[in-house]
């Protein structure tokens, strides 16, 4: 019996509403439910039935009715008027508590369940009469879609994916491959949790996996398996009543056990604690772990450090259950090669062309300026928005590509209009003229010469969107930057060439990286306050890695105490501010391209110089969380006044005042530092006090400082070398050097210059020109 609403559906509930005529209507499930039969609504919301449980029960009844004849159909409905159903379910038009929708009464929902066993029953009796090689495929297909029901409903299957070919293929990671197999192969607690930094590649893993399963290339054990990656999402979505996620757990979970060979995939694994919790309820994690115990299902898990440590590591019960695999970041080499060979995907898609220079830049590029991700997901970002680029670039395959569509278009209606009955041929006419005309273009254009390549500069404008940093610097050759480093640290830091000149050899060694050994470029800068040390550090900063804020600067003053190693790579577990990062560590891993200024080293507890002796040695530093830091592109430079007090009274040539200041120098160091520390460091610089010469130039560089802070108020600045001379001589005998230069000069410049602006206002003066008579700097107002 047919549906008397919708005429489509078999129907299940039978009703009826008039007394006079004791025959039913029938109802498919979706009718009853719209109509509001309350019983068919308490029924449904007791079973906990969503829409797409109606539906695959009705495409069952559907079959059943398929392999009904008419004697079967008779015999169900005398069964149902026999066994009084309908009288059971009739309307009381007198019930005044009706709460039904169209006048239909909640009567009957006892006795409903019966109704569908009987029916049910009856089904199965008129399958077993009929049976046809199209019917019963028809009837495998349905058997085989009930026993995936769950796993249809909240899994995706990878290994399907990967059959299809619409998988990227995975380059590398061999190593964690085998090792998944390995865990997989076990008996019991087979179950490898994947745990990485975000973007290093887990989910790529566990797809590889699949990638090998479908093509066989995996021991015996594993060639029937199939990787589903379950959605936690849609598991938990509409469960609005209790028991209904268990349901839903419990259903996927004895489904997994049935068919035997399903592998789920859980990214994000640690949503798995927590997920359902309910009072008086149980989460994901507690129904998953006597099955994952037992080895009943197997489960790949994919986290990160962080995530795992606060979620996984806390259920020590749900921990032992999963075998921890880690998946580091990729070396800059093997993220080459991962480029290159998901390459070919992003040409097709942006139609550029990728070349291998362009692939290796993105990677070093992504490497020095990207530093808060990992390869190679930044790398990729950045090679795909570069492509990205590249093709919108291009406005010719834009008009090639209108000129296409235009040409589908025209197609359609010369064909629409040559078959209309009544032919409207002076729009025919234009059709064809403007098809033909698309056609001549399309005719004279080559595709493949329109493709674009990534350049460079595309790989420049999105670093420099993402950080700021000046294309024209990214895109700057770092060896011809280094070539002539020596040179632009001398424009800056004045009378210190021998300083310059050690330094700048020491930092060409270490960036061309010839050693095998990776370690970072290490300093001691020696010498009386106000020489130009933590200036230089300034200059090598902005040159080597182009902005300010690579130089991290600890003044080691605030390190005295044996507890302030916890400053540097934060507190171990237990204490204040676990949750907290390291001051260096942390800093270092957000921008590992950067220079290290540990000021007044002397200061520094034993402690944490045992703590700077790991990294001069190993380039390495594990923080109080685990997590291993990279020093090796880095440049440490420690500052001290140590033998510098003051000077040293030696007679002879300048060469034996140099030695005696060293070997003064390396005495006063050799009081505080350990010999193993010395021997580590790359270079000990030894600045020498400023002489007369030396500060005129200096004061020059000063006075220049003011020119362009005037000119953006529209005043020309210029001073006489008279000045420069006379402000070094009233330093020249001074304990603090350039510091003193400096004070003088905002004492007896800018205050001067600045009364002078407030006096007469920015608008009345057009330049001032410094100048010294009688002993006294002058200012002229032009």
């Amino acid at each position: 019996m047919i549906c008397s609403k919708c005429g489509k559906r078999p129907a299940v509930v039978f009703v009826s509403v008039n007394k006079d005529d004791p025959s039913p209507k029938g109802y498919c499930l979706t009718c009853a439910k719209e109509l509001g039969i309350k019983p068919v609504e308490d029924l449904i919301k007791k079973m906990g039935l969503s829409e797409d449980d109606l539906e695959a029960m009705e495409d069952q009844m559907n079959a059943m009715m398929e392999n009904m004849n008419e004697g079967d159909m008779s015999e169900m409905l005398s069964a149902i008027k026999d066994e009084g159903l309908v009288e059971q379910m009739r309307l009381d038009d007198t019930d005044s508590d009706s709460d039904g929708k169209d006048g239909f009464s909640p009567g009957g929902a006892p006795t409903f369940p019966t109704f569908f066993n009987n029916f049910f029953g009856g089904g199965s009796k008129g399958e077993s009469s009929s049976q046809g090689n199209s019917k019963s495929n028809k009837k495998q297909e349905k058997k085989q879609s009930k026993e995936r029901r769950f796993l249809n409903l909240y899994c995706y299957d990878l290994t399907r994916k990967a059959r299809e070919g619409k998988t990227d293929r995975i380059i590398g990671r061999d190593k964690e491959i085998e090792r998944i197999i390995q865990i997989l192969s076990r008996r019991s607690k087979n179950n490898p949790c994947l745990i990485g930094e975000p973007g290093v590649g887990k989910t790529a893993i566990a797809e590889g996996l699949a990638m090998r399963i479908a093509a066989g290339d995996v021991p015996q054990r594993l060639k029937n398996k199939e990787i589903h990656l379950l959605d936690l999402t849609s598991l938990v979505a509409g469960t609005q009543f209790r028991g209904q996620f268990e349901s839903r757990i419990k259903g996927l979970t004895d489904e997994v056990k049935a068919l035997g060979n399903i592998i789920l995939f859980i990214d994000e694994v640690h949503n798995l604690v927590g997920t359902g919790d309910a009072e008086g309820s149980m989460n994901a994690a507690n129904i998953l772990k006597p099955a994952l115990s037992r080895g009943e299902i197997q489960v790949i898990g994919a986290t990160t450090f962080n995530e795992y440590r606060k979620y996984i590591e806390k259920d020590s019960a749900l921990e032992r259950r999963f075998q921890p695999v880690t998946v580091a970041e990729p070396s800059i080499a093997d993220t080459i090669d991962v480029l290159s060979g998901i390459k070919e995907y992003y040409e097709q898609h942006h139609r550029v062309v990728i070349g291998e220079d362009i692939v290796r830049k993105s990677v070093l590029f992504s490497e020095r300026y990207i530093t808060d991700r990992f390869l190679p997901d930044k790398a990729i970002d950045l090679l795909d928005e570069a492509s990205a680029c590249a093709g919108l670039r291009n406005k010719e395959l834009e008009r090639f590509d209108k000129l296409k569509e235009d040409k589908q278009k025209y197609e359609v209606q010369h064909s629409e209009l040559s078959a209309a009955e009544e032919v409207d041929y002076e729009k025919l006419a234009t059709v064809k003229s403007e098809l033909a005309r698309v056609e001549q273009e399309l005719s004279t254009i080559d595709e493949q010469s329109l493709i674009n390549n990534v350049t460079e500069e595309d790989l420049a404008k999105v670093i420099e969107l993402w950080t700021g940093i000046p294309s024209s610097r990214v895109r700057e050759n770092e060896l011809l930057k280094l070539a002539d480093i020596d040179a632009q640290l001398k424009e800056k830091i004045i009378g210190q060439d021998e300083a310059v000149n050690a330094l700048a050899s020491a930092i060409k060694r270490s960036r061309v990286q010839i050693a095998p050994r990776r370690r970072p470029a290490s300093f001691i800068f020696v010498g009386p306050t106000g020489v130009g040390k933590t200036e230089l550090v300034k200059t090598l900063s902005q040159l080597l890695f182009d902005t300010p804020e690579t130089l991290i600067r600890l003044d080691m003053s605030e390190f005295m105490e044996k507890h302030s190693v916890s400053k540097i790579i934060g507190s171990p577990p237990g204490y204040v501010g676990y949750d907290e990062a390291g001051q260096v560590t942390e800093k270092v891993r957000r921008r590992p391209y950067s220079v290290l200024l540990f000021d007044e080293i002397e200061k520094a507890h034993p402690d944490v110089l045992n703590i700077l002796l790991q990294i001069l040695d190993e380039g390495k530093l594990t923080d109080a969380h685990g997590r291993v830091v990279n020093f090796e592109n880095t440049v440490v430079v420690m500052t001290s006044n140590a033998g510098s007090d003051k000077r040293e009274n030696a007679l002879g040539f300048g060469k034996t005042e140099q030695d005696a200041t060293r070997e003064k120098v390396m005495k006063a160091l050799s009081e505080f530092l350990r010999p193993e520390f010395l021997a580590r460091v790359d270079e000990i610089i030894v600045f020498r006090h400023l002489e007369g010469e030396d500060l005129v130039k200096i004061a020059k560089l000063m006075l220049n400082e003011y020119v362009p802070t005037l000119e953006e108020k529209g005043i020309k600045f210029s001073f006489s070398d008279e000045l420069c001379t006379f402000l070094a001589d009233k330093v020249k005998n001074g304990r603090s050097g350039a510091r003193d230069l400096r004070s003088i000069i905002r004492k007896e410049v800018e205050q001067k210059i600045a009364e002078e602006i407030i006096l007469k206002g920015t608008g009345a003066i057009e330049g001032i020109f410094a100048d010294v008579a009688e002993n006294e700097v002058t200012l002229q107002i032009i």
